[in-house]
């Protein structure tokens, strides 16, 4: 009687395991198949925004209007930062904020100065919003805003 006890033990134990392996593995096939097409940029190694690969910002959505808001760390306080908004791309809702540096100075101190952008666009609520840096693709992580907030009392606390 024991034996069957620890038999059926051993059973369920391994139909437990050989479980978790199967779903690790189609969740796994899962995820392959998900994963989009990573686009491989080259990256100028003299240039100084090279370390520039994400860009954090508080995102509004005060209807139909977004508004996204932050700064960038610069190298010197000579660059400026210029952005402009483009719609479509890969999905037909996907909205596109290109950040651009202007720099025509010819020398500047090397003296770390943030530059804020404020970019509104109009857009539906649920819009893919991505974003690139001097034509090269950089993360865009959007922290959404509180409720009663609004783009004018935006403050640079940003975390996330």
């Amino acid at each position: 009687m024991e034996h069957k006890g620890i038999v059926a033990s051993v059973v369920v134990l391994a139909l437990i395991i050989t479980g978790m392996f199967v779903f690790a593995f189609l969740k796994r096939a899962e995820i392959e198949e998900a994963k989009p097409t990573q686009i491989t940029e080259v990256v100028d190694s003299d240039s100084p925004y090279k370390n520039i690969t994400r860009i954090d910002a508080k995102h509004y959505y005060i209807t139909p209007r977004h508004t996204i808001v932050g700064e960038i760390i610069m190298p010197t306080p000579c660059d400026l930062l210029n952005w402009s908004t483009r719609s479509g791309g890969v999905v037909s809702n996907q909205v596109t904020v290109d950040f651009e540096v202007i720099n025509h100075a010819e020398s500047c101190a090397d003296v770390i100065t943030p530059q804020r952008f404020s970019v509104p666009f109009d857009a539906d609520e649920d819009a893919l919003i991505t974003a690139t840096f001097n034509g090269r693709t950089v993360d865009l992580n959007l922290v959404p805003a509180l409720q009663g907030e609004v783009p004018e009392d935006f403050e640079l606390f940003i975390k996330g």
